[in-house]
């Protein structure tokens, strides 16, 4: 079991601030610990199954966040954006504060699912290329998609700026504009590049699962949630399976 850390501490850790702010916003009553008022900053508290609420909302306590984001298009996976404002303008405050990255970003007009942490290690494990991990995205067209256009993906197609040749490790057709493609390369715009390759276009792009991790059906477009323990394991299975 953790050690105790004080309340000002652990506040920081979350990303409210400076540590004096931290303080300053205990001793303005605008914490609670498990739904309890906190008077002192310097109050040491146990953090498993600890329940923050600060200035009117409740925060769970997470030594290093692991979050799901079902990104909307038109938004940059970028702190510093160019054209479009950033996904981070959509998540809380603490979040940027406390450094929080994307695991790998989806272009600005592709939609659907995103994992964002604070942890390193975390992000390098699931971003290495050697990992080969899969990424299941939900591919819209305007024309019908074929047989032989599957084929060709599964066989490989040749991008133009590399002769080594882009698979698709699974396609399903979902209707008759409308793939579920596996990929585990992450080259630039590869999905869009591959389809054009076998002679279609992507009209809309969504990714619905990371590895093992399928993203829920109720979470909404611009909303978060908390990976937990078991989400954590199913990621953990699909980079160790490697």
């Amino acid at each position: 079991m953790a050690k105790p850390i004080s309340l000002e501490k652990i506040l920081f850790s979350q990303g409210f601030g400076t540590r004096r702010y931290c303080s300053d916003l205990v001793y303005a009553d605008l914490v609670k610990v498990n739904g309890v008022v906190a008077e002192d900053p310097e109050e040491r508290i146990p953090t498993e199954g600890l329940i923050l609420n600060v200035e009117g909302k409740d925060w769970e306590y997470h030594e290093k966040a692991y979050i799901a984001f079902n990104k909307p298009p038109n938004y940059e996976c970028s702190h510093k954006t160019t054209h479009h404002p950033s996904i981070y303008s959509l998540l809380p405050a603490p979040f940027v504060e406390r450094g929080l990255q994307c695991v790998g970003r989806l272009d600005y007009d592709t939609t659907g699912l995103l994992l964002i942490s604070d942890d390193g290690q975390f992000i390098h494990k699931m971003t290495t290329p050697k990992k080969n991990i899969g990424k299941v995205y939900e591919i819209t067209t305007p024309d019908p998609i074929t047989q032989y256009q599957i084929d060709h993906l599964m066989n490989g197609v040749i991008l133009d700026d590399d002769p080594r040749p882009c698979y698709a490790t699974a396609c399903k057709q979902v209707s008759e504009n409308v793939l579920a493609m596996t990929i585990v390369e992450g080259r630039y715009h590869q999905v869009k590049r591959m389809m054009a390759a076998v002679g279609n276009h992507v009209a809309k792009l969504h990714r619905t699962e990371i590895g093992a991790y399928v993203m829920p059906a109720d979470l909404a477009e611009g909303q978060w949630r908390w990976l937990y323990e078991d989400d954590l394991k199913q990621l953990s299975q699909s980079v160790d399976a490697k």
